[in-house]
């Protein structure tokens, strides 16, 4: 099985839009998951290429920082 990296949230924000989809292969450097904070747009990008196994948050949800975004396989 391969090893699966974690998509970690890096703050306290809302999650504004989910870009990528289950299933789908991201380079390092593609944004997954777009957070919003203090009307700001921040992206949160693969840091490893990858198959995007899962996406944990959706649109609207509240993260913390370090919650688990989504994960690579």
């Amino acid at each position: 099985m391969a090893a699966q990296v974690q998509i970690l949230a890096e703050m306290v924000a809302n999650v504004w839009k989910v870009v990528a989809e289950v299933g789908t292969d991201l380079a390092a450097g593609d944004t997954v998951v777009i957070l919003e904070s203090m009307k700001m747009e921040i992206p949160v990008l693969a840091e490893h290429a990858g198959t995007l196994a899962e996406i944990r948050v959706r649109e609207g949800d509240v993260v913390q920082e370090g919650d688990i975004l989504a994960v690579l396989r």
